[in-house]
């Protein structure tokens, strides 16, 4: 589980590992829930404000918020990285904490629904700087036999908290209203993941230049563009991670605005919706402690493309039912092959990452995974008013079971070296 190198330039006490960084890993697990709490306070109550508050009969308008916050997230994904590697890991967390301070306030006291649309944007700005800090940074700890594992606990973390809040928020709506009640949770995280990140968090670019000094010398230097071009296009593993990353989100981005509006024309109360939508992100959230590790020790293709299809299958399950009963195994369904899919998506770019730009190349991936947010939304909104909300449930798990197929075609099992990828960007992926 340790990897242990030394390198002249790195201080003596800097080595890489879980067991020889775990607080600062477990106290990075702690603020990462934080960081996913802020989605949850959204994952239940918001759309049914925009419905019942605010009276906006569109689906598409209602889901506009979503738009506003996969856009925004997409592109502080993509220029996280840079950041990351100018500024170092903890400023630029410390500096997505403190945009996302206002959003439950915004949510609490908007007047309209643009105020809710103008939140989400700044958590977008919050996720895309601060998730992808804890998980870059857990990465750095590390080092490269343990990423998968790093990446489950963090995303174990992040997504147990969405469904956690999802559940309490629909709990204490049903109790005292969609506001303000349910935000107070939002506060709560918003001042502990900025208070912890400011006093307790220390950077790791050490442990990345320690990693670095044991890593294979590439040919070249790469830049951005390259970085991009490689990550989005050009390197087949990379392509094939980057379209599933994107799809996943957009059909997690669709159950977001969609699944409360379908859950409700049935007639189900707001805690019980409140349930559904915690059950998903929590079976996510913590079967990713044995999805991690399983990448790690199985390789990440088969777990990608299975997980895809998994997901698929329980879209198509709740398009095509009306209970709670089989509804809450869809939402299982969904949860498990999300878990399959998420860490392994991480590593599987780690892999084929050389640690000097391993943060780009992580950065422009989680620019396309999210950005699957704003399109998932936006495309499920307008299926819905065209042709109803069942219709835009399966039309996604259609989708979804390609992306697995486009998996299956393109990735190979191993990645290909770092040394090799930075000189692809000189020819054709093969």
């Amino acid at each position: 589980m340790s990897e242990v190198a030394s390198a002249p330039h790195a201080a003596s006490t800097v080595r890489l590992g879980l067991k020889e960084n775990w607080p600062q890993f477990a106290l990075l697990v702690l603020i990462n829930a934080f960081v996913g709490g802020m989605v949850g306070i959204e994952r239940t109550v918001v759309p049914l404000i925009g419905a019942e508050e605010f009276n906006i009969g569109s689906t598409t308008l209602i889901v506009s918020f979503i738009v506003s916050f996969g856009v925004v997230k997409a592109c502080a994904n993509l220029i996280s990285g840079q950041l990351a590697d100018a500024w170092g890991r903890k400023s630029v967390l410390v500096l997505g904490w403190l945009i996302g301070l206002p959003v439950p306030f915004m949510i609490i006291w908007a007047p309209g629904w643009k105020w809710v649309i103008a939140a989400n944007a700044l958590l977008g700005i919050n996720q895309g700087l601060a998730w992808s800090m804890t998980v870059i940074m857990k990465i750095d700890l590390v080092g490269p036999k343990s990423r998968g594992l790093a990446v489950g606990l963090n995303e174990f973390a992040g997504y147990l908290a969405v469904g956690v809040t999802a559940y309490f928020t629909g709990f204490l709506a049903s109790e005292y209203g969609l506001r303000p009640a349910p935000i107070y949770l939002g506060v709560a995280y918003a001042v502990l993941g900025a208070a912890l990140s400011i006093l307790l968090v220390r950077d790791t670019r050490e442990h990345v230049r320690l990693e670095t000094a044991a890593h294979a010398r590439q040919a070249s230097q790469i830049g951005f563009g390259e970085v991009f071009v490689l990550t989005s296009f050009r390197d087949r593993n990379l392509f094939a991670a980057s379209q599933a990353g994107l799809v996943n989100n957009l059909n997690d981005g669709m159950s977001w605005g969609i699944f409360p509006l379908f859950f409700a024309s049935f007639g189900l109360a707001i805690d019980r919706i409140g349930i559904l939508k915690a059950v998903y992100p929590a079976t996510w959230g913590i079967l990713q402690v044995a999805t991690g590790p399983l990448s790690d020790r199985w390789g990440r293709k088969g777990l990608i493309v299975a997980g895809m299809w998994v997901q698929a299958a329980g879209l198509f399950l709740i398009g095509a039912t009306s209970h709670f009963e089989w509804w809450l195994v869809s939402s299982l369904l969904l949860g498990l092959g999300t878990a399959m899919v998420y860490p392994s998506l991480i590593a599987a770019v780690s892999d084929a990452s050389h640690p000097s730009w391993r943060a780009r190349a992580l950065s422009v991936y989680r620019f396309w995974r999210d950005l699957g947010y704003a399109i998932g939304a936006l495309s499920a909104g307008i299926i819905a008013d065209t042709f109803g909300l069942s219709a835009a449930i399966s039309s996604i798990a259609v989708l979804t079971f390609i992306s697995g197929v486009v998996v299956a075609v393109f990735m190979r099992e191993r990645a290909v070296s770092s040394v090799d990828l930075a000189q692809k960007t000189s020819r054709p992926a093969e």
